[in-house]
């Protein structure tokens, strides 16, 4: 096994247990939905934060030639998998056995942690490129990371509906399209 296939195994580990979280979340919404009113941003931020973690898992598959291996750079690639964990761990509601459970409140309660952790992740993976690469990534991929670096200060400022309500669509919009434009193939 060569050194990206033993280091891809935590990684994958990680990543499945975000995927993992984000599921079982999404399951145990649809099995309350009688005593639940789904405050839909919290499931879109759900969906957009599964669609981050698959990408981050197939983006991952670059890292397999040119990079000579340490511990920093290994660390850096892993803390990109653990913040989105902690970030999967925040959106999912836990409060789903109370009756009547509002998960507005909930998502509210949670958002400026989630907001700063999509920023951190932001940050984690530009670090990643510098630390690997010595450089920042290309400007397509360096405006998608602005974009979402500033989606993710709008969320941890404003405690507004609409704003949520904007931010949720717009960061699906976003992350399809990044998918679409930069990571339809893998390579």
């Amino acid at each position: 096994m060569d050194s990206f296939g033993y280091l891809s195994v935590l990684i994958s580990i990680v990543l499945g247990f975000g995927i993992a979280n984000l599921l079982t979340g999404f399951a145990r919404l649809v099995r309350r939905r009688g005593q639940t009113r789904v405050y839909w941003p919290m499931a879109v931020q759900m969906a957009v934060l599964f669609l981050i973690h698959v990408q981050t898992w197939w983006a991952m598959f670059g890292l397999r030639e040119g990079v000579r291996w340490t511990f920093a750079g290994f660390s850096t690639v892993l803390l990109q998998p653990v913040v989105l964990f902690l970030m999967s761990a925040l959106i999912v509601p836990d409060d789903l056995q109370e009756q009547n459970a509002e998960l507005r409140m909930q998502y509210f309660r949670e958002s400026r942690w989630y907001f700063g952790s999509m920023i951190a992740v932001v940050c984690v993976s530009l670090a990643r490129n510098l630390v690997l690469y010595g450089n920042v990534p290309a400007l397509p991929n360096l405006i998608a990371h602005g974009l979402f670096f500033t989606v993710g200060v709008a969320g941890l400022v404003s405690r507004k509906d609409l704003v949520h309500k904007v931010i949720a669509v717009f960061s699906f919009a976003l992350y399809i399209s990044y998918i679409a434009i930069l990571f339809s193939d893998l390579s």
